[in-house]
């Protein structure tokens, strides 16, 4: 089993591909906060992306950077541009048309990807809030296989054929697990968190045996035996890459498969309860109050009022 992708899955993180950008002479755009995540590739010449909060940061040919909350944000010909705030509509009609969403005067420059992600509030896991704001990859930091992504991405956008759409979606797929490959190989020693799971082998073995029988009475002992070490071992080390304990990765992961289920079929209580590891709805309504704030039917009404209104 995969426990990235089935985390991804799990957190319904999915991408959208944005216009592509062809920057000429003094130019700028801004952007509010707006999707979960943003990516951007720049694919000829340079720009300055500016962070609420931040210096302006030198992005150049071949680089990637991630904002990983979505924050606002506005790119730039140098610092100190006149910045304007991005026209959504003509940038949408681009991307339809496999046109080019054209700032400043004159032949183009600079010319960026864009690719926006979102996730589904149903998962528990942060995918986004436990990476940095800025993750920014340099072009010689980047293999070939994110290159080619970045390539593939490009060409799909300067095109409008049959199932472009699709075709982009499932590229800027590929381009985070691409990116989040990349940041993770980069960052040996970030702080504890869900991605510490990845990082660790002994971790990743258990966390795997969980994901695989999420409804087994696991206790840290039986855990700890069917990946050959100690219980005070694996604690440890859970603390140590993940900064939780394996009772708490078990709950938090039960939770947002069952939080899913609630929302997404009819499945009762006592079905979902008994799947996800408890032998009583009144011991999974406790759980499941404790980690979502809500009892399970109360989460299934209103996660569906949610779902139906047009904000979303």
């Amino acid at each position: 089993m995969d426990v990235l992708s089935e985390v991804l899955d799990v957190s319904g993180v999915r991408g959208s591909a944005g216009a592509r950008i062809a920057a000429a002479g003094n130019w700028g755009v801004e952007w509010v906060r707006d999707r979960d995540a943003v990516v951007y590739a720049v694919t000829a010449g340079i720009a300055y992306l500016t962070v609420e909060g931040d210096a302006p940061r030198l992005l150049m040919t071949g680089d990637v950077v991630v904002l990983a909350t979505g924050a606002a944000h506005s790119l730039s010909s140098e610092p100190g541009a006149d910045i304007h705030s991005c026209d959504v509509a003509a940038a949408d009609e681009a991307r339809r048309h496999g046109d080019l969403l054209r700032l400043g005067d004159g032949d183009a420059q600079t010319q960026i990807l864009g690719a926006s992600y979102s996730h589904d509030p149903a998962g528990s896991t942060p995918v986004f809030a436990l990476l940095p704001p800025v993750v920014h990859f340099r072009a010689q930091q980047l293999d070939a296989d994110l290159e080619a992504i970045v390539r593939l991405l490009g060409r799909e956008l300067a095109r409008s054929g049959l199932a472009t759409d699709l075709v982009l979606d499932r590229l800027v797929d590929v381009l985070l697990v691409e990116v989040l490959r990349a940041w993770l190989a980069s960052s040996p020693n970030a702080d504890p968190s869900w991605w510490g799971v990845l990082r660790d082998p002994l971790l990743l073995q258990a966390v795997t045996r969980i994901h695989e029988a999420p409804g087994r009475p696991w206790t840290a002992e039986a855990l700890a035996r069917e990946v050959t070490t100690s219980k005070q071992t694996l604690t440890r080390r859970f603390a140590t890459f993940a900064g939780t304990t394996p009772g708490e990765y078990l709950t938090r992961w039960r939770m947002s498969l069952a939080a899913r289920r609630l929302r997404d079929t009819d499945d009762t209580l006592e079905a979902i309860a008994a799947d996800v590891g408890y032998t009583s709805v009144y011991a999974f309504n406790r759980a499941f109050r404790r980690e979502r704030s809500l009892p399970p039917g109360r989460y299934r009404t209103t996660s569906r009022t949610e779902d139906r209104s047009p904000a979303r």
